[in-house]
């Protein structure tokens, strides 16, 4: 159900798992569709040559992942802004919960400003970002 300025107050939250168990399939699939085939996404040799563990997921795949809990909860067309800073990586494996957080609500423009965090199943942060969506009345 869309945001409504009526129902909605600062503080309300919203929290859904993105993926469950990362495969290292999901991963190539996004390189496949992002064009981004850096090795360090893909080459597990490669990745602990230069002193990784391992291979590990896109930053804007998890951000993209992200925006799907975001969307679930603002409804469709209403997010106006979206952005987010990578704080950690996420490997194959993790199992992602993003929780958004309403701070304030703008009145006069029908809008809502929104805090937003990606943790892992360890409770690391790997992602923190914000965005605005517009209300309905």
């Amino acid at each position: 159900m869309p945001l409504s300025i009526s129902t909605l107050r600062a503080g309300d939250q919203f929290e859904k798992v993105v993926v469950e168990n990362l495969s290292r399939s999901q991963i190539v699939m996004y390189a496949g569709a992002s064009g981004d085939f850096h090795p360090v996404h893909s080459d597990e040799t490669y990745a602990k040559a230069i002193g990784l563990p391992g291979v590990f997921a896109h930053g804007m795949l998890t951000m993209g992942m992200t925006g799907t809990a975001l969307t679930d909860f603002v409804g469709d067309n209403r997010l106006k802004k979206y952005s987010a800073r990578f704080k950690g990586q996420v490997w194959p494996g993790d199992t992602l919960t993003a929780k958004i957080i309403v701070e304030s609500i703008d009145t006069e423009n029908l809008c809502a400003q929104l805090k937003i965090s990606t943790y892992n199943q360890d409770g690391k942060e790997v992602l923190s970002g914000s965005a605005q969506a517009l209300l309905y009345l």
